[in-house]
């Protein structure tokens, strides 16, 4: 599956995979991380929720625009949920294309997509408490 949302690390190998071909000369990958500051904040943890039908369908919606406005061969989209520490993957983008520029072009444009539009939100644990996370915006909640 091209994009889905998953509990478990991704398998990179596999997705990387999923995206070649004979055609393809490019690929490029954005894998996000938890890092262990933000806006100052020391993080602890951070807590993915997601409202799973919603998201996975928007991600294929973004995957088809990302097909249709550049000239890529394929790309994937897998994003995590649940509680994860610092250092661990959060989200997989994998565009793949003839060139390295269209494929660089997609990634790019499709990650900022998915943070703009997918239904999944980030709670950030933080030594001052903790944090809905909503664009650059910090919510306490405790």
């Amino acid at each position: 599956m091209k994009c889905r949302l998953l509990k478990d690390n991704f398998n990179i190998v596999e997705a990387i995979k999923l995206v070649s071909s004979p055609k393809v000369g490019g690929i490029v990958i954005f894998l996000g991380k938890v890092r262990d500051e933000n806006y100052g904040k020391k993080v602890e943890k951070l807590i993915y929720e997601a409202y799973e039908e919603m998201a996975v369908a928007e991600m294929e919606r973004i995957r088809e625009e990302a097909m249709e406005k550049f000239p890529i061969e394929d790309i994937l989209i897998w994003h995590r949920y649940g509680e994860l520490e610092i250092g661990e993957d959060t989200i997989l983008i994998v565009a793949s294309g003839k060139h390295r520029r269209e494929a660089f072009d997609a990634c790019r444009w499709t990650i900022d997509e998915v943070k703009r539009r997918v239904p999944v939100w980030k709670k950030e644990i933080t030594d001052e408490g903790t944090f809905w996370i909503e664009g650059e915006k910090h919510v306490k909640i405790n």
